[in-house]
């Protein structure tokens, strides 16, 4: 049996399950993926052998996007290529965060993808927050060196959530997640504007399914492959 698949409207169809796709490419200050940013501090846009990127100095840089992009999702991957480039040990560099419809303020659920920095190496923190959970995978023995550039991954299948560096799993565990609503991310540093972060990030893609390692986005040819 032949299987087909194709994109119409944003959406992947691959013998007849649906499968939502939202690509963030950092190339802009004023706009992600179609969204409208806000830049606080001084990100720049930086030229790599993939194409543009944003490079946060670590202090006050940061991106806020008027968007959620997993909001409503029961199942996800969150995926993101990013280069840190050393700095404070506590870094949270890319926040969704759920707003109150009401108030307009955020609520505490949210995703994060954040790291530590430990004697020129780091190590991932994976976490989301929501009605009835609170989950991080944090696996400090799991280091990498500061300068590459990496792909990340979180993911989440109806039961457990996993967190990848490079497609290579770091660590896993029970999840009774709740989908989260509407409201905006964060990109160099947490939602509040605190731990900022000193790096780079070139793309995001957020997938209301999980994704197997093998679906995962390559690393691009132009950007250097991390050991």
């Amino acid at each position: 049996m032949r299987i087909l698949s194709f994109v119409v409207s944003g959406l992947l169809l691959v013998t007849g399950i649906a499968r939502a796709d939202t690509v963030w490419r950092f190339d802009h200050l004023d706009r992600i993926g179609g969204v409208t940013a806000h830049a606080e501090g001084a990100p720049k846009i930086i030229t790599t052998g993939a194409g543009p990127a944003i490079q946060f100095d670590g202090v006050q840089d940061a991106l806020f996007i008027d968007k959620h992009p997993l909001a409503g999702a029961q199942t996800f991957t969150f995926e993101a290529m990013f280069r840190p480039d050393g700095g404070a040990f506590e870094q949270r560099w890319f926040h969704l965060a759920e707003t109150d419809p009401k108030t307009g303020q955020d609520t505490g659920t949210r995703f994060l993808f954040e790291i530590r920095v430990v004697e020129g190496r780091w190590y991932l923190d994976a976490f989301t927050a929501g009605d009835g959970y609170n989950t991080k995978i944090i696996i400090t023995d799991k280091t990498f060196a500061i300068g590459p550039w990496y792909r990340v991954a979180m993911t989440y299948d109806g039961t457990t959530f996993r967190s990848y560096v490079n497609g290579v799993l770091q660590g896993e565990t029970p999840l009774v997640f709740k989908p989260q609503g509407e409201g905006h991310s964060a990109v160099g540093t947490r939602i509040n504007r605190v731990n900022y972060f000193h790096g780079a990030v070139y793309e995001a893609r957020f997938t209301t399914r999980a994704l197997t390692p093998e679906e995962f986005l390559p690393l691009p040819a132009g950007l250097a492959t991390a050991p």
